[in-house]
């Protein structure tokens, strides 16, 4: 059935898809079946990939890959910024395989960005992004690596930077309930439990620390950027925003907590 070359395909996807395939992969029961998931894996256009995720499940109802068709469709709805279905395909995932930690991320991630300190549901929508941080960071340690051909060292940085994801979002989450000192704490993890941090974290991080009157904390954790090389123009955009702001504040022109508007952590920063 050619197994080999759907993983290929699949590539990071597989690495994160948090399902226990160790000992057992799934396999194509047909011709057909193998056909239809090289379609799926090999689709680049996000909406197009959805659609092959849908035609796979209509059409093979016992497929083994349902659980990472699933997943594939939640990260195809993140990937063009449709909130409403990346959540309906991560509940999907989650329906399939509960300790799917992938679906836990992209839902603690995306309840965490969108939810605005005076929605009517806030904490319902942040204690269940809570929940899913918290359950993918006692998953990650422990989960197997998903394909054989991953070394020992790849899976464990592959851990590391899905951890920082949960941290990340667990920030984003007390930023918004104004809990200064656990955003601080949470992006600080993110950020040294991986030697690749994301930029944007940088970003969130210096954000909170202007928010708790720490503009010299904020003005050099953002001088970590300048060593990043081609750094995203959003990112840079939003980090010279906070900068302005950090100065401001240290030279006694602005007060915090000052009118910011949409924090970073409530923000999607394109990368």
């Amino acid at each position: 059935m050619r197994i080999a070359l759907i993983w290929k395909a699949a590539g990071v996807l597989a690495l994160a898809a948090g399902l226990a395939f160790a000992q057992k992969p799934p396999q194509p029961k047909s011709q057909k079946e193998l056909t239809a998931l090289q379609a799926m894996f090999n689709e680049q256009d996000p909406d197009k990939r959805i659609a092959a995720v849908e035609s796979l499940l209509t059409n093979f109802a016992d497929t083994e890959f349902k659980t990472i068709a699933l997943q594939l469709a939640a990260s195809s709805a993140q990937q063009k910024g449709d909130f409403e279905r990346m959540v309906v395909y991560s509940e999907r995932t989650l329906e399939s395989d509960p300790n799917n930690y992938a679906a836990m991320l992209m839902l603690a991630t995306g309840l965490a960005q969108r939810t605005k300190e005076f929605d009517l549901d806030r904490e319902e929508k942040l204690n269940r992004a809570d929940k899913y941080a918290n359950n993918a960071l006692q998953l990650i340690p422990k989960a197997p690596k998903p394909r054989p051909d991953i070394t020992d060292e790849q899976w464990a940085g592959a851990q590391k930077e899905l951890a920082a994801q949960a941290h990340e979002a667990l920030g984003m989450s007390a930023t918004v309930r104004k809990k200064y000192d656990v955003a601080i704490k949470e992006y600080s993890a993110a950020i040294e439990g991986t030697p690749n941090p994301d930029p944007a974290t940088y970003v969130r991080l210096a954000d909170v620390y202007v928010l708790s009157n720490k503009p010299d904390d904020a003005i050099a954790t953002l001088a970590k950027l300048d060593a990043i090389p081609n750094l995203n123009p959003a990112v840079k955009n939003v980090a010279k925003n906070v900068r302005d702001r950090a100065e401001k504040v240290k030279a006694g022109t602005m007060k915090v907590p000052a009118n910011t508007g949409s924090a970073p952590a409530q923000v999607e920063i394109k990368k």
